[in-house]
């Protein structure tokens, strides 16, 4: 048997580039190799964005559509919305019996996100217990592993120390320590040389119209210090040369040599890779618009994925609820 994994994305806007490089094309390829449960993570976007849930709904069917574009396959995975799930908030209550407060304070992400995040107000309960909610999220299908970035370490941890806690409070196996499935970060600098975010609107989206791409494109930063075109560039120094090495690395040498012998402008070479990537959303966009004439049969692949998802936490929390007596 296939080993399983959970893995989730908050609903908080359109999919971009970043989407891409950094989970759906690690999706798509786990899906051969695991027993895969996909979510739609409302309830974690709702610790944050409780003041708009409304764009949170628009956001959620377009995601769904997005992870098939680029190759989630509804018959190997399962793919469902967190809240039509209820056993996800039961089996959180649950965990945060036994989860010391400390332990949740000291989460880098939650120091992290109360220093950065000035917009909204995000001193609540709910955020402060986004790490046990995530716990349960991974717990409930009795995830073996779970695909994460070193820096995401340090969540999987707490879920796996509330493991230990919950196993020696009720004497129990009941659940085994997820493992991290360490997976290569694919570093994509935003247009401007920041993290790519909706919020800065220096994202290149997975549905944009071609124009608006090469539009963004054309702006992007490139070499601060090459001012004029018969100087040589420092591609490494480039934000536009970072996009070869992510998604044209077989082309990234003959890019690099071109810029340091000053053979090809900046303008040029944003014109050149404004038509590579739009040349790999190509099949993306085809995929997005016959999904975009059927969203009954998206409708159908969520309800499906909710019944299996549904079926495995009931049977968790039957053993869990037989543990706690009630």
């Amino acid at each position: 048997m296939k080993k399983r994994i959970l893995s989730g994305m908050r609903p908080t806007g359109k999919l971009h580039l970043g989407h891409l490089v950094g989970a759906l094309s690690n999706w798509t390829k786990l899906q051969s190799e695991y027993e895969c449960f996909f979510m739609v993570a409302d309830w974690h976007a709702l610790m944050s964005e409780y003041e708009n849930p409304q764009m949170l709904k628009d956001n959620m069917l377009d995601n769904v559509i997005d992870w098939l574009s680029c190759g989630i396959d509804p018959e190997k995975s399962t793919i469902f919305i967190q809240s039509h799930v209820a056993e996800h908030l039961e089996l959180s209550f649950v965990l945060s019996l036994i989860t010391p407060l400390g332990l949740l304070e000291r989460c880098p992400t939650y120091k992290e996100q109360l220093r950065e995040v000035t917009n909204r107000d995000l001193s609540t309960y709910a955020f402060l217990g986004y790490p046990v909610l995530q716990a349960a999220d991974i717990l409930l299908y009795k995830a073996d592993a779970v695909p994460v970035g070193e820096d995401q370490l340090p969540h999987l941890e707490l879920t796996r120390q509330i493991v230990r806690k919950f196993n020696h409070i009720y004497k129990t196996d009941c659940f085994a320590e997820p493992k991290a499935l360490l997976t290569e970060a694919t570093r994509l600098l935003g247009l401007d040389g920041r993290k790519m975010s909706k919020s800065y609107n220096n994202y290149i989206g997975l549905s944009e119209e071609p124009e608006v791409i090469r539009k963004k494109i054309q702006n992007m930063i490139t070499d601060p210090l090459r001012i004029r075109l018969s100087d040589a560039g420092h591609p490494h120094k480039c934000n536009v040369f970072s996009y070869y090495s992510v998604f044209f690395s077989e082309q990234k040498q003959e890019v690099e040599q071109r810029c340091t012998k000053a053979l090809t402008g900046c303008t040029a070479c944003k014109k050149e890779l404004a038509d590579k990537i739009l040349d790999l959303l190509a099949p993306i966009r085809e995929k997005r618009q016959e999904l975009l004439k059927n969203k009954k049969h998206i409708q159908e692949i969520l309800s499906s994925g909710e019944t299996k998802a549904s079926s495995f936490a009931r049977k968790t929390m039957a053993e869990v609820r037989g543990l706690l007596k009630i």
